[in-house]
């Protein structure tokens, strides 16, 4: 395995880590905490798609901004999976700046489902491109 190739599973890898450290802070009730590394199970997915087709950024905006350029627009991924994307990103911020705001409950399970998804999608959209970089 290349460099360029560790690079996208390690973000795999910590996708898969932060997924399953929102889930049992869920179970523990820390609903703000779990948003936050649900998006970020998300991010490191985006950010290994990424890498897929030869785009860095370190940027969350950059990042965000990038996918839906390349895969939403393209059709590479579903418009709704860009809108998730974008969800998560704003509940990170309540749950990791909201001082008198907090996620719900509710929100926090959505997350967690979310990004289980969008994690998925991303796996999917990986392997459909299994040769075009390398």
């Amino acid at each position: 395995m290349d460099d360029f190739s560790n690079e996208i599973a390690s973000n795999l890898e910590r996708a898969e880590t932060n997924l399953n450290a929102a889930k049992d802070l869920l179970e523990k009730g820390y609903f703000d905490i779990a948003a936050s590394r649900a998006y970020y199970a998300a991010f490191y997915s985006a950010s290994a798609l990424l890498l897929k087709q030869g785009l860095d950024t370190t940027k969350h905006s950059g990042v965000i901004a990038l996918i839906h350029q390349h895969f939403v627009k393209t059709g590479m991924l579903d418009q709704d999976e860009g809108k998730k994307l974008n969800w998560l990103f704003e509940l990170r911020s309540i749950g990791d700046y909201g001082v008198s705001m907090h996620v719900t409950s509710g929100d926090a399970y959505r997350s967690v489902k979310v990004a289980e998804g969008f994690l998925s999608s991303v796996k999917e959209s990986c392997d459909s491109q299994q040769g075009d970089i390398g």
